[in-house]
């Protein structure tokens, strides 16, 4: 595609020193202020029926339930490292890579000696997207380290509704779905709005789907963000990690004063591996007595004498 002035696309999560999710931004001049749109996956695709019925518990306790799993898992997340892989490509308009617009990165997430979290680049060839369309932005990087995972913590979930759609399987895994949406924009905040796929037996977050908010659609700073899904598994058998994020859509803008109406196609993945315990910040306390390396009451039976749970498996 050729432009007078061509618009950039800002790529917030392509920094060394910012935690990636699937999230594009799509910068235009101040000429091109026309309506912007996308066309994406749908929410859950390739999922089973919805089953709209409600669930045997209320569904108040649900979201009291997991809510304070995600509150553990925000504490927890502090104790491990791992490692980011980020691909992200311009499509053509057959879906295909476009030859010479690809980054990727490759970075360890690790504590140095002080315990303080680092980022070591194990890969990063340069990238072969040209400049000319596309640049990532230092403006994108705290947007990015607010918004790692999206966790839903307890004191996150007060600033959204969160409701109630039904039941769904993904694979063999049996879970509740809910819709996410921020109460109030704040100005200066970056919220999420989509949906989340809550397992019904650990009672947390499995899947993730939908996007950054608000869009800016000042003219000379308008930004669109591209939806993103993202898969968790769970790790040492107790809290579900994310390993898996992907977006792809086509991002539409019209045109203006010296410039043609055009539609980009972006693809975007992002995978977490290698996790690995580096410390023990959480202490549980039982009585009085600090348990935190002995079997906890009320809690499943070690590996070997119980079923391992299920995990959906992301789209390879």
């Amino acid at each position: 595609m050729s432009f007078a002035a061509p618009p950039r696309l800002k790529f917030p999560g392509l920094s060394l020193i910012a935690a990636l999710t699937a999230v594009l931004l799509l910068a235009a001049p101040s000429a091109l202020h026309a309506q912007v749109s996308q066309e994406s996956m749908p929410l859950d695709s390739g999922f089973g029926p919805l089953d709209p019925t409600a669930p045997s518990i209320p569904v108040a306790q649900i979201i009291k339930e997991f809510t304070a799993k995600e509150t553990l898992f925000n504490q927890v997340l502090n104790d491990y490292t791992w490692t980011r892989t980020v691909r992200v490509r311009v499509l053509d308009h057959n879906g295909e890579p476009t030859p010479g617009q690809q980054y990727y990165q490759v970075v360890d997430i690790y504590y140095n000696p002080q315990g303080q979290r680092m980022e070591r680049v194990v890969d990063a060839p340069p990238s072969t997207i040209s400049q000319d369309v596309v640049m990532m932005s230092e403006s994108d990087f705290s947007d990015i380290e607010e918004r790692l995972f999206f966790v839903l913590t307890d004191q996150a979930a007060d600033q959204y509704d969160i409701t109630y759609l039904g039941k769904q399987p993904i694979d063999q895994i049996q879970t509740w779905v809910f819709s996410v949406k921020p109460k109030t924009i704040v100005k200066g905040h970056r919220y999420f709005q989509g949906r989340i796929w809550v397992d019904q037996r650990e009672h947390q977050i499995v899947v993730t789907d939908g996007k950054n908010v608000p869009d800016d659609e000042r003219p000379g700073h308008q930004d669109l963000t591209l939806p993103f899904i993202t898969w968790r598994q769970l790790v040492d058998g107790q809290y579900w990690f994310p390993v898996y994020t992907h977006g792809d859509a086509v991002l539409h803008f019209s045109g203006g004063k010296g410039y043609l109406s055009e539609s980009v196609n972006m693809d975007e993945m992002v995978t977490y591996s290698n996790y690995h315990r580096f410390r023990t910040s959480i202490r549980v306390i039982y009585n009085g007595k600090d348990i935190t390396n002995q079997s906890q009451p009320n809690q499943q039976p070690p590996a070997g004498s119980a079923p391992k749970p299920q995990q959906p498996q992301p789209p390879q």
